[in-house]
């Protein structure tokens, strides 16, 4: 999140999460789950499970862990519409999202949606693009494993009218050249802020790269172009985007490194990687979930940013 902290402000604690898409469905409805839950001075029997569960038992410790931190605004990727709606019904009332599914504009395939907190946050306008060479039709860019989708969000805050922008993404898994593509694109539009998917370092990491600035970015789709012109006021100096763990004081960046966990046991390490971010401006706190591979196979990365 491009961000800039001052005194009179106050912290908005923000969190995106890759969910892992619901692979092993089951007809568990949220009330059967909740209805499930044991008594609450007894264990939960899932802390002794390894690999991955259904949905079904994992949804509940996604939004324990979530509404736990006291988060304000979720970024999600791998959602299925199940899986949007069944994160929604928990969250509660003073909770709305916005997103779409990749595959087709509407449901089909996963989302990227936002959630935020009404009686916080107000929700101004909303958009969303395909990091594709055909930026507003549900499309694949050449070579890529997936339709890839971008929702933003234009939003005010309701004790000081402050505005900011946020946007969620989910990079394709498959190709560099389509991560590279959507980093362009994002860089292009960000402004304010986002989440992302993409390692830092490697062979892999050229979307990182180009996100931080390191890299020129590509050539951008000729209709997202038009649609988001450069502004003529624009400084000269190159946006980028800053990796919040980067550039937030190291007293109050989580230990934890790794987002990416496979399901592993905690302190099997040797496969883990840093690929979810949080980019936006060069202070605020930094954390990782402590046991967040019990829910997912990533781990939800939270920060505190002012605006």
């Amino acid at each position: 999140m491009q961000v800039q902290l001052g005194a009179d402000s106050m912290p908005l604690r923000i969190v995106t999460y890759n969910l892992r898409y619901d692979s092993q469905p089951d007809k568990i409805t949220v009330r059967q789950s909740l209805d499930r839950l044991p008594d609450p001075l007894t264990g939960p029997g899932y802390f002794r499970k390894r690999g991955e569960q259904p949905w079904s038992l994992r949804r509940l410790r996604v939004v324990e862990q979530l509404l736990g931190e006291g988060i304000v605004l979720a970024g999600f990727q791998e959602a299925l519409v199940r899986q949007v709606h069944d994160l929604a019904e928990p969250f509660g009332a003073d909770w709305d999202w916005v997103g779409v599914g990749r595959d087709d504009g509407v449901e089909a395939g996963e989302y990227s949606p936002i959630f935020y907190k009404k009686s916080e946050l107000v929700l101004l306008s909303y958009d969303s693009f395909w990091t594709s060479n055909t930026s507003f039709e549900p499309s694949r860019f050449p070579g890529a494993g997936s339709h890839r989708v971008c929702i933003t969000l234009h939003l005010k805050r309701r004790t000081d009218g402050k505005k900011f922008t946020v946007l969620n993404t989910h990079m394709d898994d498959r190709s560099e050249a389509q991560r590279r593509h959507a980093a362009s694109m994002i860089l292009a539009r960000a402004g304010p802020c986002s989440f992302s998917h993409s390692p830092p370092d490697g062979r892999d990491s050229g979307a990182y790269e180009i996100a931080t600035g390191v890299r020129a970015p590509s050539a951008l789709p000729t209709d997202f172009s038009a649609r988001f012109p450069l502004p003529a006021d624009a400084p000269p100096r190159p946006f980028v985007l800053h990796d919040l763990r980067a550039h937030t004081p190291r007293r109050v960046v989580s230990a934890n490194h790794a987002t990416f966990t496979g399901f592993d046991a905690p302190n099997d390490t040797h496969a883990w990687n840093c690929i979810d971010f949080v980019f936006g401006g060069a202070n605020g706190a930094y954390a990782l979930s402590h046991d967040g591979v019990l829910a997912s196979d990533h781990r939800p990365v939270l920060a505190n940013v002012r605006i």
